[in-house]
């Protein structure tokens, strides 16, 4: 085997690999008894097709086999011998017999990029504090209200007000078009929640049983559902049924009633501000990874292959497709062009590829890997996320093409733990802008 290697840039190889005629011939010949067995021809009896005939017939689909047996069994061979390490698939081409007897492919490769880590360890990163306001307890005393409450059919005349059931049926258009995916009959509206969009549940306000009405929503293009966002859709709305929320009064009974370990309004209080803080210092967490890995992207701008963002964008893009599809709608059909969705992502993509260089590079720095206790704990958090045994998770790790894309994410959160753990924080008060330093020892302390 012959191996000629190109630069093609700082991070493509183009390798032109070729074959000896020995190696080569013993293959297609391989391939034409075997065919042979298997045809058969008018006029032949099967096995007894000269090979001229099968050639002649069959030679640029035992050619286009034969190619790809080649390329299987010496790629691997070829990088290895000249000790090249792609991060992504190849791209292969070029595929050719040749007169003499040898067969020649080209094969281009995208391989890590050389950069040199700057800072790291002891990185400045603000930290918001996990303190907990009135303003916040009252929210979820409302919330609790919310859930605690019933519902009553209103009075014909009764006009929609916030915290209502409205039932209603209703129609999207956009460009003066029905949408399908935005109709429903005897939907029920929580007024106020934003569930199905601020404004379009603020202009139901003041409407009253059996009242038609039609009006403009303008969604913004970060609107969680595909089908409205950046869309001004026109709704043909008509009100069916109005139920007030009739909510209980916060007092002693009512601490009672949502736990029966609160005694009293104030024993709730005291309750909730224990479950926010605790909520606050979990999402934490990955808020400062976010900080952390922001900070690193900053301090280290390198080039990365542009197949490996190629890679993730389609990741990405095939992300969004499962969560359309959960709610039985495609791409064309939430109105998302796969091209314009490609380039929205490919910014996020190239920073997470350069991400995952820089992670990796700190983990071979400072010795970090993934042990089997740190795969048994991934295994149970997954199980106890989707409610499976651990063996079934197992089970649907058993390849290694699913399981080595789960080991990579929890080396990064491994690597970055020690991040966390080696950076200098600054806690940053919401209410009143002071700042405090602390170590990242200290900060895992609290």
């Amino acid at each position: 085997m012959d191996v000629v290697v190109e630069n093609v840039n700082d991070l493509t190889r183009k390798l032109t690999i070729t074959l000896p005629d020995d190696e080569v011939g013993r293959e297609l010949d391989k391939a034409y008894k075997k065919l042979n067995r298997e045809v058969s021809l008018k006029g032949f009896r099967r096995g007894k097709v000269p090979l001229s005939v099968l050639r002649k017939n069959f030679r640029e689909r035992v050619e286009a086999e034969v190619a790809e047996l080649l390329v299987q069994a010496t790629y691997f061979d070829a990088i290895e011998h000249e000790k090249i390490e792609p991060v992504v698939h190849p791209e292969i081409r070029e595929r050719v017999f040749r007169d003499d007897g040898t067969f020649t492919y080209v094969a281009e490769v995208d391989v890590k990029p050389e950069f040199e880590l700057r800072e790291y360890k002891g990185l400045a990163i603000d930290k918001p504090a996990t303190t907990v306001s009135d303003a916040e307890i009252g929210e979820r005393i409302e919330s609790l209200r919310r859930t605690h409450s019933v519902l009553r059919s209103a009075d014909d005349d009764y006009g929609i007000a916030r915290d209502d059931v409205a039932i209603v049926d209703f129609q999207g258009f956009h460009n003066g078009k029905a949408m399908p995916e935005v109709h429903n009959e005897n939907y029920s509206v929580d007024v106020g929640s934003g569930s199905l969009g601020a404004e379009f549940e603020e202009k139901l306000i003041g409407l009253k049983k059996g009242d038609k009405t039609l009006y403009e929503v303008e969604f913004p293009p970060e609107y969680p559902n595909p089908v409205l966002a950046g869309k001004k859709v026109e709704f043909k709305v008509d009100v069916r049924d109005v139920k007030q929320r009739i909510k209980p009064e916060v007092d002693d009974e009512f601490a009672k009633d949502v736990d029966g370990e609160y005694a009293s309004v104030d024993d709730l209080k005291k309750g909730i501000a224990r479950e926010l803080r605790a909520e606050k210092e979990r999402t934490l967490e990955g808020d400062l990874d976010d900080r952390i890995m922001n900070r690193l992207l900053e301090l280290h701008e390198f080039s990365v292959p542009a197949r490996l963002i190629a890679y993730e964008v389609e990741e990405m893009i095939k992300q969004t497709e499962a969560n359309l599809e959960r709610s039985g709608l495609t791409l064309e059909s939430a109105g998302l062009n796969r091209d314009e969705l490609a380039e929205r992502n490919r910014e996020v993509a190239e920073k997470r590829v350069r991400g995952d260089f820089i992670l990796k590079k700190i983990s071979e720095l400072e010795g970090i890997k993934v042990e089997d206790e740190d795969l048994e704990r991934g295994y149970q958090r997954i199980a106890d996320q989707y409610n499976m045994t651990v063996a079934e998770v197992k089970q649907f790790f058993q390849r290694r093409e699913e399981v080595l894309p789960f080991i990579n994410e929890l080396l990064n959160e491994k690597v970055l733990r020690f991040l966390r753990e080696a950076a200098n924080f600054t806690e940053v008060s919401a209410e009143s802008g002071n700042t405090e330093p602390e170590s990242g020892e200290d900060a895992e302390k609290e």
